[in-house]
């Protein structure tokens, strides 16, 4: 199976460029799955319902969320409405949606994505995002239940990131970090078979402070006051991710690249 993990969206600027480019990667790379996080693609915070319905037209699969899953109140009624909308694990019980699902790809291949938030650094502490995971994956196992997983670990610390690939090792087609913004160049196959990359990066414009224009973050890093709101930088956008190809057998990794296209960044993707 060929799989596209693409980092968090960052507002009008990279639903946009989400539009364009990925329905072209997608007949490009023949990908069977899109997993796409759009948890900053309504104006840098939150996702809109009529975001989200972008987003799953032009070629995702599913979206998950974040920390900011309900920052737009209209996503409280939008994610009952739509199971391929994903929030984290380890929200409270009573947070509507769900945190993971099971869904097909198009030749009906069963794919598990799950979405958990990290703790360390995080602005609240969250449910342990550990046996959040490990339920799931004990429920769906890799290679019998589902042919691949997919775990989005949303987070600030890459040791937590890296904590949760190797705990998932063997039992998740890929784990990768979200929500800081900026990829890691760490892709790897760990030895159980797992495909890791600790941030995915985002897509958005980099000449930026993490995907916001930038005149305010650095006003409010050298004086310490803030004016105004933070708003989403609207340069030249770069699609940041991961491709994975699995092995239908077992569910595990057999490929991972990073993923750079368009935009400022030197490109990385599939090659020969």
């Amino acid at each position: 199976m060929k799989l596209l993990f693409l980092g968090d969206v960052m507002g009008r600027a990279g639903r946009a460029a989400v539009a364009e480019r990925l329905p072209k990667l997608r007949e490009a790379w023949a990908l069977d799955f899109v997993v796409v996080n759009g948890e900053n693609a309504s104006g840098g915070m939150g996702l809109t319902a009529a975001h989200a319905r972008g987003l799953l037209e032009a070629g995702a699969d599913v979206v998950t969320l974040g920390d900011h899953a309900f920052d737009q109140k209209d996503m409280l009624q939008a994610i009952e409405r739509d199971s391929r909308i994903i929030r984290p694990l380890n929200f409270a019980r009573v947070a509507p949606g769900r945190g993971h699902r099971v869904f097909s790809d198009g030749r009906g291949r069963r794919v598990l994505v799950a979405q958990v938030l990290g703790n360390v650094f995080m602005r609240r502490a969250f449910d342990d995002p550990f046996s959040a995971v490990d339920a799931v994956l004990r429920a769906h196992p890799l290679g019998g239940a589902v042919q691949a997983a997919v775990v989005d670990i949303h987070c600030e610390a890459t040791s937590e990131k890296m904590a949760m690939g190797h705990f998932c090792d063997g039992r998740a087609s890929l784990v990768v970090g979200t929500h800081t913004h900026i990829p890691t160049a760490d892709a790897q196959i760990l030895p159980g078979g797992t495909a890791f990359q600790g941030d995915a990066g985002m897509c958005g414009d980099y000449n930026s402070v993490i995907g916001m224009d930038r005149t305010e973050p650095m006003r409010r890093f050298v004086t310490g006051m803030g004016k105004e709101r933070f708003t989403p930088a609207m340069g030249a956008v770069t699609l940041s991710g991961v491709y994975v190809e699995t092995d239908d057998a077992t569910g595990r990794a057999t490929r991972v690249e990073m993923v750079r296209e368009g935009g400022r960044l030197v490109p990385a993707g599939p090659g020969d």
